[in-house]
């Protein structure tokens, strides 16, 4: 096979029946009878297909160890005395347990704790697991307080800024972001609570 053209060939051949990774793009034609066609698999040779819809990725990202930081969470429990199962839950929620999480508006790490609000705290590193959750406990430890131990309000305020909650008259505010927020950081709460029994 020293030809050029016979390895090109057989270099075609060779791709043409390799697997392909199959794509759900939609196309969609249509026929000489006026009848709309949307298909991901665009096979009438004939046919102008046209794409509506491109298929977005999915990236996924490898299982997170939740444990990992069980050592951290426990100390900054018993220091603030807040339920180890609720700072794991707002650890899922807020960062699925990276540390190195940078959120669209610039909050960081395990918690993530906005810029402000980490110099606040004297924070000095997000990123660093230890000084994240330290932070991020103590806050909130405060809004617990704040809110007189009310979670769902602790949690809003955690979110959306205990300015907001106020201005709600102490009530979860009614951003869809922030009462998503709490609805999955509660429900992570009482799933670690049953693991740990």
């Amino acid at each position: 096979m020293t030809d050029p053209k016979i390895r090109i060939l057989f270099f075609l051949l060779l791709v043409a029946f390799m697997p392909q990774v199959s794509r759900a793009d939609i196309y969609k034609y249509v026929d000489e009878e006026g009848v709309l066609h949307l298909t991901n698999v665009p096979t009438e040779v004939s046919a102008k297909h046209v794409l509506v819809m491109r298929e977005k990725p999915v990236h996924f990202t490898p299982l997170k160890d939740i444990t990992k930081y069980d050592d951290l969470i426990a100390k900054a429990s018993e220091k603030y005395q807040v339920n180890p199962a609720l700072i794991k839950a707002v650890i899922k929620a807020e960062s699925n347990f990276n540390h190195r999480a940078v959120s669209p508006v610039g909050a960081r790490g395990l918690m993530q704790l906005m810029p402000t609000t980490a110099s606040y705290l004297q924070v000095a590193d997000s990123f660093h697991p230890e000084n994240n959750i330290e932070g991020g406990v103590r806050y909130l430890r405060y809004l617990l307080n704040l809110f007189r131990n009310d979670v769902p309000l602790a949690l809003a305020a955690y979110n959306a800024g205990e300015g907001a909650v106020s201005r709600y008259n102490n009530r979860i505010p009614p951003f869809r972001e922030t009462q998503v927020y709490v609805q999955r950081v509660i429900g992570y709460f009482n799933k670690y609570l049953t693991e740990n029994r």
